[in-house]
This record gives structure tokens, C-alpha cells and sequence, in this order.
């Protein structure tokens, strides 16, 4: 049954179409689906992709407590999936797509997340202002916790901006900082740092237990999306900017 609950999430990806049912998706438990989301990006890799990093999710605590849930998602990410700053994101390759700003991690280092020992925040060496495009394989982007965690946490396009020089030493500065989202220029969301788990730097250990967990590689030179500084917002043609304030900005034009 997992085998197909995956073949079915990457046709729907593949052929931009949303699934309105899925048998046996909602009888899985969380280390099933994350099993699901292995065998579908299998078929990313296999079409030749590399993969590039991982993306975590419900990294609002309010998002948490919508879904009952009192930890963390984390999907993956492939090369083929990044944008360049400045780039062009085709959204006819998508389904629904929406956007939201984020901050980036960068690793310096293969890191081992069965490891009691290690301190996945010791591995980064570079931050980034970011943007997450998520576009879920589920029609109205309805989904229960085992469904987003199959499809790969609705992981579907992202941005990078000029990576920073960063160590733990650097931890009070990017704390709170405030973070605007842009399309053509007029301002639609507004949010702050502090709201991806009160700081950003909050996510990581959270996500060194659940790739322990749930066997995800952490590899050196991967991008670490920390989570949504705001709400997602539907993505539309034209120039789409998220600006973090002591980090920059970063842009790309949805055509």
C-alpha cells in the first residue's frame, strides 16, 4: 500500500494534478508516511535529481496546535527544486502553489543525526534570507498529518538569497528580525523571525532527532529551510520578495 500511496504523490506532482482521495493514506502513522515520502523522492533521484537539503514544517507553534501535533515535519529537497535569486519559477509546472519567507541554513559538514554527541548548529556556517514555494498534491490543500508528511511536506520550489558567514556565536542576531513579503512590490505579509519556534536556531535540534528518526541525511553544503517567517500566501505572476532585515533579500519572478 506504500509503494502505490507513493507512485499516486509522485504522478500528481509530475502531472500537476491534486488528488481528491487516496486509500490507506489516513491509516498510516507518522513513521509510515515518512517512509511514503522516502519511496516518492526516490523517484525524484531516480529521474536523476541530487538531493540538495531538507525543508521543516509546523514550525509555528500556533500550526502545531491546529494540527495536534507537538513537533516538527521534515521533508527533503533536490537541486532541481531551486530557483535562483532573481530566477524564473514557471507556476504552470505547478498545481496551488503559495509562497512564504523563510531563513536559511547552510551545512559545513556531513553530520551523523544518530550522534548524541553532535550539535547540528555547530555544522552551520551560513545563513540566508529565503523563499518557500509549497504546493500540495491534495486538492484545496486538505491534508491530515500523515498526508503532508507523504507528500513531502508540500515541498515544491525554493529561493536563496546571499548566503552570510554564521556561527552559534551569532545567535542573538538573527533572533527576531523583522521579515516582509512582497509581490510587485506591494507589501503582503509581515512577520518576524521569532516566529519559526521563538528563533530559528530552535529547529535544529528538533530536526537532528527527527532525521535521526526517520533516516534523512543532513550532508554537507545542504540548505536547512528553518521554517515560515509568515503565512503562505497564493503565488501569482509577477516579482515575488522576501527582505530580512541584517540578512537582505531575495526574489524570483512567478511567470
Amino acid at each position: 500500500m506504500s509503494v502505490e500511496i507513493a507512485d499516486s504523490l509522485d504522478a500528481a506532482q509530475t502531472g500537476r494534478v491534486a488528488i481528491t482521495s487516496l486509500p490507506g493514506l489516513d491509516d498510516l502513522d507518522v513513521s509510515q508516511a515518512y517512509l511514503v515520502q522516502a519511496s516518492a523522492f526516490a523517484h525524484r533521484l531516480a529521474r536523476g535529481e541530487q538531493a540538495s537539503g531538507v525543508k521543516l514544517g509546523f514550525t509555528s507553534r500556533a500550526k502545531m496546535a491546529q494540527m495536534g501535533v507537538d513537533e516538527l515535519i521534515v521533508g527533503r529537497l533536490t537541486g532541481a527544486m531551486c530557483v535562483e535569486d532573481g530566477g524564473t519559477l514557471d507556476i504552470e509546472t505547478l498545481i496551488h502553489p503559495r509562497v512564504e519567507p523563510e531563513i536559511a541554513f547552510r551545512l559545513s559538514r556531513d553530520v551523523d543525526p544518530s550522534d548524541p554527541l553532535e550539535d547540528l548548529r555547530t555544522a552551520i556556517d551560513a545563513v540566508a534570507p529565503a523563499l518557500e514555494v509549497i504546493d500540495s498534491r491534495y486538492e484545496g490543500f486538505s491534508f491530515s498529518l500523515p498526508g503532508v508528511i507523504a507528500d513531502n511536506t508540500s515541498a515544491a520550489a525554493y529561493a536563496i538569497g546571499p548566503w552570510r558567514s554564521f556561527s552559534v556565536r551569532d545567535e542573538l542576531e538573527i533572533g527576531n528580525l523583522a521579515v516582509a513579503l512582497t509581490v510587485d512590490g506591494a507589501r503582503v505579509e509581515v512577520g518576524s523571525s521569532a516566529a519559526i519556534l521563538g528563533h530559528p536556531l530552535r529547529t535544529l535540534p528538533a530536526l537532528k532527532s527527527m532525521a535521526a528518526k526517520h533516516n534523512v541525511e543532513l550532508k554537507r553544503g545542504f540548505v536547512v529551510l528553518a521554517g515560515a517567517a509568515t503565512a503562505a500566501v497564493p503565488l501569482r505572476r509577477g516579482v515575488v520578495e522576501a527582505r530580512v532585515a541584517g540578512l537582505g533579500r531575495v526574489a524570483i519572478e512567478a511567470s
